[in-house]
C-alpha cells in the first residue's frame, strides 16, 4: 500500500517507520526545510512541499497513492490536506490527526476525513484503560462516528473465564475483533476460551455501545 503523510515531525516519522516495517511504501511531505532529513528514514520518499498547495501535491504525484495521513501539528493544515486529498485526488482513505480536542467536530466527511485521531482523547482513553478493569473504554471513533473501537479488561474473577468465545452473546452490529493476553494478540475463534485479565477489543455501532455494556454486565463488566 502507498501512503502519503503530511508532516515529518515526531508523529509523522513514527507513523512512517511503522508503515515501512509493515512493508508499505511511504512518502513524507514537509514544508519546513529544516525538517527534511532523508537519512533519518532513507526508505521513505521525502518531498519538500506545503501539503495545502494543490499544485505541489500534483507535482508530488499524490494521485498514485491510496491512503493519506494528515499528521502535522496544525489542525487547519490537516483539514485542508484531507479535503484536497479526498475531493481533488479521490483518495480511498483519509486519516487525520486532531491536535486540539475543541476542533474535533470539524474532522468529518465534510472535510474529507474518514478517521480522526485525537491524541489527547486517545491518551485519556489509555489512562482509563490502565486503571479501569471492568469498564468499557472507547479508544477511537471510526467512520465519522458511525462505529467505535472499544476495549474491556476482564476482571481476574470474571464469570467468562474458561468459557468459549461462542458463548458470548453480542448485540447486533458488534464484533469481537481481538483478545490481548500476556503480550499476545489473539484473533478469536469460536472455541477459544476466555481468561481473567483478558483485554477484549470490539468494533461496535455507536448506538449499540450501551447494549454491549448490558450484554457483558453478567460477566463482571460495569453497566
Amino acid at each position: 500500500m502507498k501512503v502519503a503523510i503530511s508532516g515529518a515531525g515526531a508523529v509523522g516519522r513514527s507513523i512512517a517507520r511503522e508503515l515501512l516495517r509493515g512493508g508499505h511504501q511511504v512518502m513524507l511531505l514537509e514544508r519546513q526545510l529544516d525538517h527534511i532529513e532523508p537519512a533519518a528514514i532513507p526508505e521513505a520518499v521525502w518531498v519538500h512541499a506545503d501539503a495545502c498547495e494543490l499544485a505541489l501535491l500534483e507535482e508530488a504525484g499524490l494521485e498514485t497513492y491510496e491512503v493519506v495521513i494528515a499528521a502535522t501539528g496544525d489542525d487547519k493544515a490537516n483539514l485542508v490536506y484531507s479535503l484536497l486529498a479526498k475531493t481533488e485526488f479521490g483518495m480511498r482513505r483519509v486519516v487525520a490527526r486532531v491536535n486540539d480536542p475543541r476542533n474535533e467536530w470539524l474532522f468529518d466527511s465534510s472535510w474529507g476525513v474518514d478517521v480522526a485521531v485525537s491524541t489527547p482523547r486517545l491518551l485519556a482513553s489509555l489512562v482509563e484503560e490502565a486503571v479501569s478493569v471492568g469498564d468499557l473504554v472507547r479508544l477511537m471513533t471510526l467512520r465519522q462516528g458511525q462505529a467505535n473501537l472499544v476495549e474491556i479488561t476482564l476482571p481476574a474473577d470474571t464469570a467468562l473465564a474458561g468459557k468459549p468465545v461462542r458463548t458470548l452473546t453480542l448485540p447486533r452490529d458488534t464484533a469481537l475483533v481481538t483478545i490481548l493476553r500476556g503480550g499476545r494478540v489473539i484473533v478469536p475463534q469460536p472455541d477459544d476460551p476466555f481468561e481473567g485479565d483478558d483485554e477484549l477489543l470490539f468494533v461496535t455501532a455507536a448506538e449499540a455501545e450501551d447494549d454491549l455494556r448490558v450484554a457483558l454486565a453478567p460477566h463482571g463488566i460495569k453497566p
